[in-house]
């Protein structure tokens, strides 16, 4: 159905607006045995549409009809959703509709706004709501059941997407008979319980919709006083694990990103100037390239550790660089708001309730810093520099995606990834720091066998060179982009790698629409052939989503 508005903000042209007509308003004669065909649109249907489409609103004004580059503008945004019903090569029949994501919305939301002032220009894919825009019958076949047959394509469009549900408004065309003994609601509740028929609403009914509220002013319809029902269809078959898998049901502008992967190159600092300069560096070479992430190495603060006092043994100097722990989140606070772009910090040495823990940071451009620790810790960490195994897995929800944090030796433990993937995240981020080759493949492979298995995207950032202080000698480095092999994705299933030891960033455009049709359409479907009757991977701890500011 069409209307004007979604909810009523402010005075518009009533003649604009459009109810959908109920399938057995009207009585029409029967055709016997006719043979009702439904089908997607093709363009050169438009003129028969628009034709019926006068006729099913042969009340309305000229103005308040859509012509047909409108149509033409609807098939084109969303081809599969509009379909058309047809008799002998007739036209009798069409409903429209788009994908849309209605959740939270922040406050009222006219109809121009949901459609495109009719153009569909706003039909997102990753919604999870099907809006069903118009359906119309010709005055002339109606009773025939041809709305009906439209409802049970809308219903496979439910089912195909893995969409959440239906929404519509209704016309209450018999509501003008006991406006005055009841309220438009009252009314409304007596239909539902049976003791009264509405022609338009018990047709609504009849196809599965339930009232979720009565409003009045939301369209021009007189037959209704002007009021009307807002409809919802539940799809019961609804799967919201799969749903998280194929297309996060996030309201979100964006389904590309550009990520700047900072390979960082160690060595002897004079200062904390000379070091903050050094991180400020890759936030001007991420503004310069236009970047939407900055992603820095694991314990890049490490290079402060020739400044502890002489005498210091591995796990005081370690303790020593904590100390600049706060000064350095304040540092990428201040980048992330000055270049407008989220920062990964890549990891620092923090100590919480007496024990050192190793912790990565994103931080948005509000300057609002989410912390993400360090869940596994190598032998070397726990020996050498007293770091322990921190709490908590996350995925941080950000207005261009979901994206988490593990942290070095976390990608090698593929259960960590699954629950992220699980929880929708579309790019794990992974800070590291390595010391030679060996150790840099343990990571490099491990990230890419995580970005196959849960369709992610997996950004490696580490430390090159050479550092004059124990346990932090030799750093190996080769920053890269991964991704899934499939179509549609590089042949080696690397965006871009910087050369091993130098130091540089890495910028790579992700696209997050591709992780969706990958994740439901790809020639092999990790996430979704998993066999739950043998295994499974289970949160002990539940994974936490963070809405980020």
């Amino acid at each position: 159905m069409r209307v004007q508005r979604w909810q009523v903000t402010k005075p518009r042209p009533k003649s604009k607006s459009k109810p959908e007509p109920p399938s057995k308003a009207t009585p029409a004669p029967k055709h016997e045995e006719v043979q009702v065909r439904v089908r997607r649109w093709r363009v050169e249907d438009v003129p028969a549409i628009v034709e019926c489409q006068r006729k099913a609103y042969d009340d309305y004004t000229s103005s308040g009809m859509y012509d047909a580059r409108n149509y033409e503008m609807q098939l084109h945004a969303f081809p599969e959703g509009q379909f058309l019903a047809e008799i002998g090569g007739k036209v009798v029949g069409y409903a429209t509709s788009l994908i849309v994501q209605l959740e939270d919305l922040p406050g009222a939301y006219e109809y121009d706004e949901l459609t495109g002032s009719g153009t569909f220009s706003t039909h997102t894919p990753g919604g999870d709501t099907l809006y069903g825009a118009d359906i119309a019958v010709d005055p002339a076949f109606r009773g025939e059941g041809v709305a009906g047959k439209l409802y049970i394509h809308r219903h496979k469009l439910l089912k195909k997407y893995n969409l959440r549900r239906m929404v519509a408004y209704g016309r209450i065309t018999g509501y003008p008979e006991h406006a005055g003994k009841m309220t438009a609601a009252e009314y409304v509740a007596a239909v539902e319980r049976g003791e009264l028929r509405d022609p338009a609403l018990n047709a609504h009914l009849k196809a599965g919709y339930r009232v979720k509220r009565v409003s009045l002013e939301i369209m021009h319809d007189a037959p209704s006083l002007n009021w009307a029902t807002f409809l919802e269809l539940e799809n019961l078959e609804f799967n919201p694990q799969r749903r998280r898998i194929a297309a996060p049901p996030l309201r979100r502008p964006v389904r590309k990103l550009r990520v700047c992967a900072a390979q960082y190159l160690m060595r002897r600092v004079d200062d904390w100037d000379a070091f903050a300069a050094s991180i400020r560096f890759f936030a001007e070479v991420a503004d310069e390239y236009n970047g939407h992430f900055l992603v820095l190495p694991e314990l890049v603060i490490a290079v402060l550790l020739p400044l502890a006092p002489r005498g210091c043994d591995e796990i005081e100097a370690f303790r020593f660089v904590a100390t600049f722990a706060e000064r350095y989140l304040e540092l990428v606070r201040g980048l992330a708001r000055e270049f407008n772009f989220y920062i990964v910090a890549g990891s620092i040495p923090v100590v919480t309730d007496g024990e050192m823990r190793n912790v990565s940071y994103l931080v948005s451009p509000t300057g609002h810093a989410y912390a993400q620790e360090k869940l596994h810790v190598t032998p070397g960490e726990r020996s050498a520099w007293g770091i322990r195994p921190g709490e908590g897995l996350r995925v941080f929800d950000t207005p261009l995606g979901r994206v988490a944090i593990q942290i070095c030796y976390d990608i090698e433990f593929p259960e960590l990834s699954r629950m992220l993937g699980l929880a929708g995240a579309e790019v794990i981020f992974v800070p590291f720091s390595t010391d030679e080759r060996k150790a840099y493949q343990r990571v490099r492979y491990a990230s890419a066998a995580r970005a196959i298995e849960n369709c992610v995207y997996v950004v490696l950032a580490g430390n090159a060179g050479n550092l004059p202080a124990r346990n932090y000698l030799l750093n190996y480095a080769r920053s890269a982009v991964l991704t899934s092999s499939d179509f549609g994705f590089p042949d080696d299933a690397v965006i871009a790698e910087a050369d091993p030891n130098v130091e540089t960033v890495v910028v790579a455009d992700l696209d997050l629409h591709a992780l969706s049709v990958l994740r439901q359409d790809g020639t092999v479907r990790p996430l979704q052939d998993r066999r739950s009757d043998l295994y499974e991977v289970r949160a002990k701890v539940p994974v936490e989503i963070i809405s980020v500011e």
